[in-house]
């Protein structure tokens, strides 16, 4: 798995050069990304930000080894993850990568300690549940069952069970989807702290352009193409967004 990554940024994590993605329905092929190089670097909070089909979903699974590429490389430090088996792309979400998607996933007869303890108990080095509850604001709420949390709440839970494992990556995919505005700040506030005191890479998508405000950098993609990278020249903090 062992592979030299281009040259780039010392701290860059991810180096993408050149990805495609093709699905094939039948006869007809669909171009999800067409030609994609992007590097991302430590302690960033990145924003992939554009329309329902643009490519976002795509490129985040693949980062995160859930997917594979028709072509180009990827990189995570000095590892190449395309060509990697799925043993060690298991290996590679495991001990590097925490998800965080729309819908929080969480196993309705275990208590949010539980829920958390379920990813720790095969990380090498994790958090203690209740370290990450209390990181999410959730300190109070340890043996409450899904059931009895709002879903804002379920969904820090699901942010707390993500970065339990202490991943160097975080990436998420429309975390405030299924949220109102007001509850989906919190949620925001949540990721601004796990990427500013643990300096955790943390990628999120959303179409929501009222979001990109608190990125580093924000990344628009359009049919499967990058359509333009800017940087915040300030970082708007959670709680003054507005969508």
């Amino acid at each position: 798995m062992m592979a030299r990554m281009p040259e780039a940024h010392a701290d860059a994590v991810f180096v993408a050069r050149g990805l495609t993605k093709i699905y094939r329905m039948g006869e007809v092929e669909v171009q999800a990304l067409r030609g994609i190089d992007l590097t991302l670097n430590r302690g960033e909070l990145v924003v992939l930000l554009g329309p329902s089909g643009s490519g976002k979903s795509t490129l985040l699974n693949i980062l995160g080894g859930l997917d594979a590429p028709s072509g180009g490389e990827v990189y995570y430090l000095d590892h190449k993850l395309t060509g990697a088996s799925e043993a060690e792309l298991t290996r590679f979400r495991r001990e590097h990568v925490g998800f965080v998607f729309q819908f929080y996933n969480l196993i309705p007869s275990l208590t949010a300690r539980e829920n958390v303890a379920a990813v720790t108990e095969i990380a090498a080095s994790p958090m203690r549940p209740e370290e990450a509850l209390r990181l999410v604001g959730l300190g109070n709420r340890l043996d409450h069952f899904p059931a009895q949390l709002s879903g804002g709440e379920q969904q820090r839970v699901a942010i707390a069970r993500a970065v339990a494992k202490n991943p160097a990556v975080l990436l998420c995919d429309e975390p405030t989807g299924a949220l109102d505005s007001a509850t989906g700040v919190v949620v925001l506030e949540v990721l601004e702290k796990v990427n500013r005191e643990l300096g955790t890479l943390t990628v999120l998508i959303t179409h929501n352009v009222g979001i990109a405000g608190m990125a580093d950098r924000v990344i628009r993609l359009s049919d499967g193409q990058i359509a333009d990278i800017r940087e915040n020249a300030e970082k708007k903090p959670a709680h003054e967004l507005a969508w």
